[in-house]
């Protein structure tokens, strides 16, 4: 049945947009620059990757980061409909976040003293987003750890105007949500700025759920601070200098458990600096950059705790052109990780080499390898072979055979708890294939794609601490259709994911099924219209389907895994634009799902419908 339904999508999506004629964006030649470190056409790399332009940020209203992602093909983020200050956890092809790399202007984030150095999405403003570029399947060659499930690279605004542009946006919405944000920005010939800041303030929902209706938990509410400022210096018209700063700062409340409020306080705070530049040469370019991250933690609580983590990340490498049919990029990174209270530092140096070549008939390879030396565990290598075939510029089929790998995190290896320090890596192995064809003047794709996944040395949390125990098994197929053109754009895609663990803790190698809080069937579809040149529609529709948890009783301390109900979430955007469009009014209207804290238990709850109006505007 779920395959008819997916398919008479398809049908009727692609007959609608037959009778479309209006010119507009070319889906086969829209440039990504994650996928290989360098600007390529969609037609010429095999990776499945998914753009999230500007003009769908500015409509996504009153969104935060998690919950644009979260309505992308492939991608959950458990709580994303939540509280703002609900944890995100971001699950990528059935993988948990850990397998996930964050980058932000293609510099990795990281939290050392975070669960596995994944990265908290609340600690980002999507106001300060220009575009986000999110590729799917492991990525260790180029991007080293945690990259095994994807990438989701993260873009800044950047100027464009060579006079000083002063853009805002002020919302206003249920439960007492304020938004504010001013950017300014400049695009001069030596010189060109953005300064941003928003403020987000929010009542919330409470946590907790309430089984009685009666109980009058609190609602826990959130606020946010981010400010960024970029400062790009062109040294000369081949040579540009781009130093860094953000920092954020959020407060949110939590309660204690699934059904109990408490009046706990979660504060967490990131500051994120570095230097970003680049020379271009007559047959290549040189890059370079350095981040630095330092983050904060403190919950307040009857279990206090407090934490915090340096990562230090430098790299260069270069693009070189040897012919029209032959690419390089090549490089060096350097990443040091550092946690409070521990005399100890992580470090990992890393060589890598990719080859593109690209045929006249279509045809095209990417080749690459990578060295990794860790200063605790040791070597390790990572490897990608990825063909991909482009017949009669209509129809893409690609394929990709490739390993990656996450080193343990410094917590794990000499955290407070449970810390081995004889732990290995995570190692992957992944092959994708699929194919992706082009209709109606390249405005229309049809992309079908699957994978399968392999994690080695998985590493658990036992009786004895870390320990290197596990195999985990992950596959899928996902299907989605892209329809643009200058005033209609539709979307829609289906996701089969599921996966199990081999667990080998008892002596015994048992396998299971463990993608808890992770749907196996999930459907999401987008519509989006330009009534007139000034008032634009939108409207989005979210299917997740069934999905387990585990409940750990605090009464009986028992554990169990419980079956979670299927739910649905419906949003719709409204803008009309005005005063040659330096004005924007909008609404939009989207459904809130409560989720309980900590254990998940019950997992989403449709709460309600949200309103929320803003004015955004460009001096």
């Amino acid at each position: 049945m779920k395959k008819i339904i997916v398919t008479a999508l398809v049908l009727a999506l692609t007959q609608f947009v037959k009778a479309q004629t209006d010119s507009s964006e070319n889906l086969l030649d829209d440039v990504v620059v994650t996928a290989t470190k360098s600007p390529k056409k969609m037609s010429e790399t095999g990776k499945v990757i998914k753009v999230i332009t500007k003009d769908q940020i500015e409509r996504s209203g009153s969104k935060d980061l998690a919950q644009i992602l979260n309505e992308q093909v492939g991608i959950t983020i458990n709580s994303a409909t939540s509280n703002p200050g609900k944890d995100k956890s971001l699950y990528l092809l059935g993988a948990t976040d850990k397998y996930t790399l964050i980058l932000l202007d293609g510099i990795p984030l990281n939290e050392p003293a975070g669960v596995g150095g994944s990265f908290d999405l609340r600690l980002l403003s999507l106001d300060n987003v220009e575009r986000i570029e999110i590729l799917q399947g492991s990525q260790s060659t180029l991007y080293g750890s945690n990259a095994v499930a994807g990438v989701v690279n993260i873009i800044s605004k950047k100027p464009d105007t060579k006079k000083p542009q002063l853009n805002g946006l002020l919302t206003y919405g249920s439960y007492n949500s304020i938004k504010g944000n001013a950017n300014i920005s400049q695009k001069a010939k030596l010189l060109e700025y953005n300064l941003n800041y928003t403020y987000y303030n929010t009542d919330g929902i409470s946590e907790a759920k309430d089984t009685t209706g009666k109980a009058g938990f609190d609602k826990d509410g959130f606020t946010q601070h981010a400010l960024q400022g970029i400062i790009g210096i062109n040294i000369t018209d081949k040579f540009k200098l781009s130093p860094y700063f953000r920092y954020t700062h959020f407060k949110g409340g939590y309660d204690a458990d699934a059904f109990m409020d408490a009046p706990n306080t979660y504060i967490s705070s990131l500051v994120n600096t570095g230097l970003n530049g680049n020379y271009n040469y007559k047959n290549g370019s040189l890059h370079f950059n350095y981040g630095y991250d330092f983050t904060k933690r403190d919950y307040r609580s009857s279990y206090a705790f407090q934490s915090s983590g340096k990562f230090n990340h430098a790299e260069a490498y270069v693009n070189q052109t040897f012919s029209r049919h032959i690419q390089m990029v090549a490089g060096l990174n350097y990443q040091s990780y550092r946690i409070k209270d521990v005399d100890s530092t992580n470090s990992i140096i890393s060589p890598y080499i990719s080859f593109f070549l690209h045929s006249n008939n279509g045809f095209n390879l990417e080749l690459g390898g990578r060295y990794n030396h860790h200063n605790q565990y040791g070597d390790n290598l990572t490897y990608s072979f990825n063909p991909s075939y482009l017949i009669n510029n209509t129809v893409k089929i690609f394929a990709n055979v490739t390993s990656g790998f996450r080193a343990p995190s410094i917590s794990e290896l000499f955290g407070p708890y449970g810390a081995n320090p004889r732990l290995k890596p995570e190692k992957s192995n992944t092959q994708e294939a699929g194919a992706q064809t082009f209709f109606i003047d390249k405005k229309l794709a049809v992309t079908v794609n699957g994978f399968n996944r392999y994690i080695n040395d998985v590493i658990i949390y036992g009786a004895n601490g870390y320990e290197n125990l596990n195999r985990q098994h992950d596959y899928g197929v996902q299907a989605e259709v892209n329809y643009n053109n200058k005033n209609l754009q539709l979307s829609a895609s289906y996701a089969y994911i599921t996966g199990k663990l081999t667990d080998k803790t008892s002596g015994k190698d048992t396998s299971y099924f463990n993608l808890v809080r992770r749907p196996k069937n999930a459907v999401k579809l987008f519509a989006g219209y330009n009534i007139t040149p000034s008032l634009y529609v939108s409207t989005t529709l979210q299917v997740t389907g069934k999905r387990t948890d585990n409940y750990f009783d605090p009464e009986t301390f028992l554990s169990s895994q419980v079956d979670l109900n299927a739910y649905t979430l419906w949003g719709a955007y409204i803008q009309y634009s005005f005063l040659k469009k330096h004005l924007n009014v909008f609404v939009d209207i989207k459904n809130i799902a409560n989720t309980t804290n900590y254990y998940e238990v019950y997992g989403y709850a449709v709460q309600g419908t949200t309103v929320n109006a803003g004015l955004r505007f460009k001096l």
